[in-house]
Order: structure tokens, then sequence, then C-alpha cells
């Protein structure tokens, strides 16, 4: 059922034990709403905590440094920033889950409760939530919505960024949001590992349909090579989109048991999302991704042929 931000704050102001889900392969978007929330939250006395299946990239670290870790049975569970269950990495098998706040369009409405809106971030709605449960935004909770806002935006560059992404960037600052800070951190600072590793992901690059569809290809011997891991792969997808006469820019990771994911980019011409549909993904219009149990080689020729379709 779906239901409203106010509706959404009363029933979180009821409940206690809370635990927040979080994405698998956490971006900033999903991180910066769990733990945004789990802030305000524990501001009017609750017991939560936000978890995530895979490790944390250590450059989102300022996001939960100075929470400590509590112990407890969750009696409520919810979901932030996840369209379908099976971005849940294996959470979905361990909890039931009451609520999901989210942004994306395809999302499958899996919890019980649905808090659903059209918004650049899941962190543009978190705002409204949080100041609907009555909490005061400080530092630490501006900090954590910002980071969603500008990592969900390309640091406000995307077509989906709305007046209202700015007022509320705007009141976060108001807030104590360290912007320049966060942005150097999300889009400037590059470890030398990364370095090595995009530079290889350059290289592999390969154009389709008349260089209109760019494929990149990140390979396990990659991250060897580099000394990376896939944790470091969040910044290559952008790289597609930034030659010009792409249209559609792929990146696909290969994963350890020789499956991939594949992350889509795209401009107004194209869907990111009805093209990630096609094989199982979601996300949004100019930004989405999808899973693959084939190996890499076959994962671009079906998403390629399938690019030439949708660009006839």
């Amino acid at each position: 059922m779906k239901i409203s931000v106010k509706e959404c704050a009363d029933i979180l102001r009821k409940k206690d034990n809370i635990l927040i889900l979080t994405h698998a392969n956490p971006d900033g978007d999903t991180l910066g709403s769990g733990f945004a929330l789990c802030r305000a939250l524990m501001k009017i006395g609750k017991i939560c905590a936000v978890i995530n299946a895979d490790d944390i990239p250590k450059k989102y670290n300022y996001l939960f440094d100075d929470i400590v870790e509590i112990k407890f049975k969750p009696d409520y569970v919810v979901a932030v920033d996840v369209a379908t269950v099976k971005l849940l990495g294996g959470l979905e098998e361990q909890y039931k889950i009451d609520m999901c706040i989210d942004h994306h369009s395809t999302n499958t409405e899996y919890a019980n409760l649905l808090l659903l809106e059209d918004a650049p971030a899941a962190c543009q709605i978190m705002y409204e939530v949080v100041l609907a449960i009555g909490v005061e935004v400080d530092k630490k909770i501006a900090d954590c919505l910002y980071t969603g806002l500008t990592t969900d935006t390309g640091c406000f560059r995307y077509d989906s960024t709305t007046a209202q992404t700015y007022r509320v960037a705007a009141d976060l600052i108001d807030a104590g949001a360290d912007n320049g800070r966060i942005n150097r951190i999300m889009f400037e600072t590059k470890s030398k590992t990364y370095a090595r590793l995009e530079r290889l992901a350059i290289e592999s690059m390969r154009f389709y349909e008349h260089e209109r569809v760019a494929v990149i290809t990140v390979t396990q011997e990659m991250f060897q090579l580099t000394g990376s891991n896939a944790q470091e792969t969040e910044g290559l997808a952008p790289l597609t989109r930034q030659i010009e006469g792409v249209e559609i820019g792929i990146t696909i990771q290969e994963r350890p048991d020789g499956t991939c994911k594949a992350s889509i980019r795209t401009f107004e011409s194209v869907n990111a999302a009805k093209l990630a549909a096609c094989f199982g993904g979601g996300g949004h219009a100019q930004a989405a991704g999808c899973k693959f149990d084939c190996d890499v080689k076959e994962a671009r020729r079906l998403l390629v042929d399938k690019c030439r379709e949708m660009l006839e």
C-alpha cells in the first residue's frame, strides 16, 4: 500500500527497534538516506541500525563513524532506495520488509507500505520525512542527505535534477552540510588503485551502432592487475556518457563467479530503465542497471543487440 510522507513519519514515530536496509553495492543515496533516517530516529529515542549485504566503501565512513553499533532484534524493517528485493544481496531472505522509501519508478511494491515519490534521489524524499518526524536537521543529518543528493544527480548535472533539488541542497548547506568537502570526496578524489583501474577501463571501451553505444568492460583480471576491487567501480559508469556522440553508455563488471552486472547511462533519447528492464533490472530514465547469469562477452552481445533495437 502506498503512503504519504506524513503517514510514513507518523508510523515511524510509533515504532521502535527499527532496522534499515540499504541496497547491495551501496552508493551515496542508499547510505545517505539510510543513515539520515537512522540519525533522525535516534534523536527521538528510537533504537535503530543500518545494514548492508556488502562492505561499505571507506569514502562513506563519515556518514556513520560516530554511530555506536547496537545489537537488537528488529521489530520493524525499512528498506531505503531499494527498487526490488533482488538488490538487497540476500538480506531479503533474512527479513520481512515492512516499509520501503524509494524514488525509483520501477519499484516492485514488495514492502507492505511504500513511500514512492518522483525525485532524483531518495535523500530528497528523506529530507521531507525527517522534517515530518519532527527532527531538526543537524550537520550530521545534513551531510548524509547532501551526499545522496549530489551522488544521484552527478553533482547536480543530470537532467533529473529539479529546482526543488537545489532548494533542498540549499537548506542542507544552511544546516551545516559540508558541500565542498563532500563533492571533493565523491567526484574529485581518486585512490591510486582506482586511477589504474580507470585507465584500463577506458582502454577497454568499445563502440557500436555508429559510435552511439559505448561499452566498458571491467574484468576480475583488471582488479588483480590494479589492486582495486568492485567497491571502486562506482565512478566508471559516467565515463561512457562523456564521449561525444554516445547516447547509451554501458559498464559491464565481471563477478568472481564469472557472471556479471551492467550499469547503463543514457541521455534523453533512450530510456535506461526500459533497457535494463529487458534483462530483469531497473532504475531511472538516464541511469539503470541489471544482472546477468552469463559471462561478460555474452552480456555485451545481448546488450548491444537490444541497444540496436532501441536506436532504430
